[in-house]
């Protein structure tokens, strides 16, 4: 093929092209140039990618898919984050999505980059029918325990929401509550609405420590999120608890203060 248009001028305007069968990629595939050859390929795997992820995306709204079939309207998917740190609270969600939703590549958040993560928190707050946000403090997990508290957090994001959930599908856990529920082990790489729960969740969380950061610098909250890390054990061996932030009743936490 003889070179009509430069590199550059096929770079930009394969960034618009979506179907195999646009003339002018059936045209630039022609082209021989090495150059032109690479941004094909380079083409053709982001496609596989995005392909791949509107099929996950389908797949992951089968739960929603036969719950709106039998009649339920107002599913709420919760999931959780912040179980494991030594500070700071848990945080819960609850997100109850329409049926036209879309976004492909909402997966678990933890599989998400913290840009990715943002940009899709924006697009669930922007487009779901409710979202719901419930926290459980350091202090309340050490009066309660982490397992309890987590669930308080559950609820608390259920209620948060200010509809009349009818339906829940949970991230591995039941709730002590009437409402009908399902609960999915690894459910936030399972269920479209708990996945974008566990992305409400994450990044309310990683807001909430990377303040916590602004106010207490010499613990690096905003590099750790609070958990047991070299530099937040050494942070807290050397500084001491952080009041209401630090979990007391957790072992590394408990001997600092059994030692103070």
């Amino acid at each position: 093929m003889k070179a009509i248009y430069t590199i550059k001028e096929i770079k930009e305007r394969l960034l618009h092209i979506k179907d195999e069968t646009d003339p002018f990629l059936i045209k630039v595939r022609k082209d021989e140039r090495k150059g032109v050859q690479t941004l094909i390929r380079s083409w053709e795997k982001k496609r596989e990618k995005e392909r791949e992820a509107i099929k996950e995306f389908e797949q992951m709204k089968q739960y929603e898919q036969s719950l709106w079939e039998q009649g339920y309207q107002w599913i709420g998917g919760v999931d959780e984050v912040g179980r494991g740190p030594l500070a700071g609270p848990v945080v819960a969600s609850c997100v109850i999505l329409p049926k036209n939703f879309y976004l492909p590549g909402l997966t678990d958040s933890k599989k998400l980059s913290k840009e990715k993560r943002e940009m899709f928190y924006d697009m669930i707050k922007g487009n779901a029918t409710a979202v719901g946000v419930g926290i459980c403090s350091a202090a309340e997990i050490d009066q309660f325990n982490i397992y309890e508290a987590t669930k308080i957090a559950m609820q608390r994001a259920i209620e948060e929401t200010k509809v009349n959930v009818d339906y829940l599908l949970l991230d591995a856990i039941n709730l002590p509550i009437s409402t009908p529920q399902t609960p999915l082990i690894k459910g936030d790489s399972k269920s479209i609405s708990i996945a974008a729960s566990s992305v409400i969740a994450k990044v309310t969380r990683d807001r909430y420590m990377e303040g916590l950061g602004e106010k207490y610098p010499e613990y690096g909250f905003e590099n750790h999120m609070g958990y047991g890390t070299s530099e937040h054990l050494t942070a807290l061996h050397t500084h001491g608890v952080v009041e209401q932030e630090h979990r007391q009743s957790f072992s590394p936490v408990k001997a600092v203060v059994s030692s103070s």
